[in-house]
C-alpha cells in the first residue's frame, strides 16, 4: 500500500502555516482519492453500458453513490476551521483553485459519455425514448434502472458541489474574488449543473401532462 510514502504527501508539521493546515491537506488530498476511484469505476460502467450488463452497472454506481455520498459528508470537517484559520492556509495557496482539481476535471468529463453509452445500448438500441421508460411504455425495466442509477449520480455530484459553495460561504464568503481573480459566483453555476438533463426534464414534463389532465 506504500503507505510510507502516503504519509510523507503532507507539508512537514514543522512548514504549517496553522495546525489546521494538516487537515486541510489530507481533506483534499483524499478527496482526490475518492475522485480517482470514481473515475475508473464509471469508465468500467461505460464498457458495460455497452454491453448492457444491468446488474454490473447498478453495482458499480452504487458503489459511486457511496463515493459521494462520502465526499460530501466530509467536507464538513473543514466547517471546523474558523475563517482566520482558514485565510491563513489559502493565502499559502498562491494560485492554486478548487476548479483546477484533476480528479473533479476528470469527473466531470465522463457524464456525456455515460449519457452516449446510456442512449446508444438502453434507448436507441431498443427503439427506446427517455419518455417510454419513464411513463408510455413503464415497466420498471432495466433501462429504467439504469436511468435512475445514472440521475442518483447526478443529484448526488449536484449536492457535493452544493455542499462545497456553502463551505466556501462560511469560510470566505460568496462576495470575495478566488485565488485566480473570479468570482467565487463561478460555484453557484457549477452546483446548478445537470449531467443528465434529458431525466430531469421528463418528470417536468410528465408534471405538466398529468397536471393538464386533472386540472391542477
Amino acid at each position: 500500500l506504500k503507505c510510507d510514502q502516503l504519509l510523507t504527501c503532507q507539508k512537514p508539521l514543522a512548514e504549517m502555516v496553522n495546525a489546521d493546515e494538516l487537515q486541510f491537506q489530507i481533506v483534499h488530498q483524499v478527496e482526490e482519492l475518492w475522485m480517482k476511484l470514481i473515475a475508473y469505476t464509471l469508465v468500467d460502467v461505460l464498457d458495460y453500458l455497452e454491453r448492457e450488463d444491468t446488474h454490473r452497472i447498478v453495482t458499480l454506481m452504487g458503489r459511486v453513490h457511496r463515493l459521494m455520498r462520502m465526499m460530501t459528508a466530509q467536507l464538513d470537517l473543514l466547517e471546523t476551521m474558523s475563517p482566520k484559520e482558514y485565510q491563513q492556509i489559502r493565502l499559502e495557496l498562491g494560485n492554486g483553485s478548487g476548479q483546477e482539481s484533476p480528479g473533479f476535471k476528470l469527473t466531470l468529463r465522463l457524464p456525456p459519455d455515460l449519457w452516449r453509452a446510456f442512449k446508444h445500448s438502453y434507448l436507441d438500441g431498443r427503439r427506446l425514448s427517455v419518455e417510454d421508460i419513464y411513463d408510455a411504455h413503464y415497466d420498471h425495466g432495466d433501462a429504467y434502472v439504469v436511468a435512475e442509477a445514472l440521475i442518483e449520480f447526478d443529484e448526488l455530484f449536484q449536492k457535493f458541489r452544493a455542499n462545497h459553495l456553502y463551505l466556501i460561504h462560511r469560510s470566505i464568503g460568496l462576495g470575495a474574488k478566488s485565488l485566480k481573480g473570479r468570482p467565487v459566483e463561478i460555484l453557484e453555476g457549477g452546483a446548478r449543473h445537470r449531467f443528465f438533463p434529458e431525466l430531469w426534464d421528463i418528470r417536468c414534463d410528465m408534471t405538466d401532462r398529468w397536471g393538464a389532465s386533472y386540472g391542477t
